[in-house]
């Protein structure tokens, strides 16, 4: 057998096997363009070395624009979408200030749990909804006394 068809199957089985490894799709695409350029050299003979190269390049490319296009972000949506991100689970809840809110910065108690926040100074004791998160600190802003007795940290209803 001649050496490039072996050579181009050996490196499409070892591209494969790094996607295997360090999975993430993108050696996967190129394992494809050198199974292409396996098939090609085993059809054609005689084609140059450079000329091989220069298909598996650009089939590469091709291969992962294909991708890009058609496969990234289809996969399963999940029916946990705030599963990885705690801070999301606390959208909407309002909750008691634990530590004043001085310059920005301060804390409040949900659950077990103490969370920094960022929002407009409050006394200990004020009522704040959360509205965002950046990273782990919550946003905030004041709940105002109308919801006083929603301290306990459950999230509104509707």
């Amino acid at each position: 057998m001649r050496w490039e068809v072996v050579a181009w199957a050996a490196v499409a089985l070892l591209l494969f096997a790094a996607e295997t490894l360090a999975p993430g799709a993108f050696m996967l695409w190129m394992g494809f363009a050198a199974t292409a350029m396996f098939v090609g050299v085993l059809l054609v003979p005689g084609i140059g070395l450079l000329w091989q190269v220069a298909a598996f390049v650009v089939l590469s490319f091709v291969s992962i624009q294909v991708y890009r296009t058609w496969f990234r972000g289809s996969g399963r949506t999940s029916d946990h979408p705030t599963l990885n991100r705690r801070a999301a689970h606390h959208l909407g809840r309002v909750v008691p200030v634990e530590t004043a809110i001085v310059d920005g910065r301060g804390r409040v108690k949900i659950g077990d749990a103490f969370w920094v926040v960022a929002g407009p100074d409050l006394p200990v004791g004020a009522p704040v909804r959360v509205t965002g998160a950046d990273g782990m600190v919550l946003l905030v802003e004041s709940a105002g006394h109308e919801h006083a007795g929603q301290g306990g940290g459950t999230p509104p209803l509707g």
